[in-house]
């Protein structure tokens, strides 16, 4: 009998990001995803720098992107290193991209995939504006977006297999938690 080795959190969500990366239509998009700055960026190692886009702090029109880049047949995965800043892309996410399917009568169904974090508050607590979890009031906003909060790490690969072989081709908000980023 083999030994088992159990992934971290942090493991789980590289071994996703690969699994991600092996469709050549993934672009990675978001802040600190090419260059050092939160812990997203630890998730994406080995990941080509040309499956990359690394976009200064503008949080809607980087959500905006995401929607265009689906709607040219890509598969954008979005990174907000944290929960408090994805808010400032509500107007795309809950208008836009959650509304999509039924402003279209079902004719445009996009694929988007989300990331963001409640941040860690230890070592170093953020303060009220950089660790709030929001995900029951996305929830209620939300109808036709997947939310699906990142509890365990072996729940996670299972999550993105799923995701990947979702030929509704839905969209997916995953909510990590940044105190396990760095667990053993």
């Amino acid at each position: 009998m083999g030994i088992i080795l159990k992934m971290t959190y942090r493991q789980e969500l590289i071994r996703s990001m690969k699994l991600l990366a092996k469709n050549p239509k993934t672009i990675f998009l978001g802040q600190s995803i090419s260059y050092p700055g939160n812990s997203m960026y630890h998730t994406l190692v080995g990941i080509s720098e040309k499956k990359k886009i690394e976009l200064p702090v503008f949080e809607e029109v980087q959500m905006g992107m995401a929607i265009g880049l689906a709607m040219e047949g890509y598969l954008p995965v979005t990174c907000y290193p944290r929960f408090d800043f994805l808010i400032l892309a509500m107007n795309q996410l809950i208008n836009h991209l959650d509304k999509i399917r039924v402003m279209s009568r079902n004719e445009m169904k996009l694929k988007v995939i989300i990331r963001t974090s409640v941040a860690a508050k230890t070592p170093l607590d953020g303060g009220p504006q950089h660790t709030q979890d929001y995900t029951n009031a996305i929830k209620l906003m939300c109808k036709e977006i997947k939310i699906i909060k990142l509890k365990k790490a072996k729940d996670i690969f299972p999550v993105y297999k799923k995701i990947v072989s979702d030929r509704n081709n839905f969209s997916y908000l995953l909510i990590e938690d940044g105190d396990k980023f760095n667990r053993k």
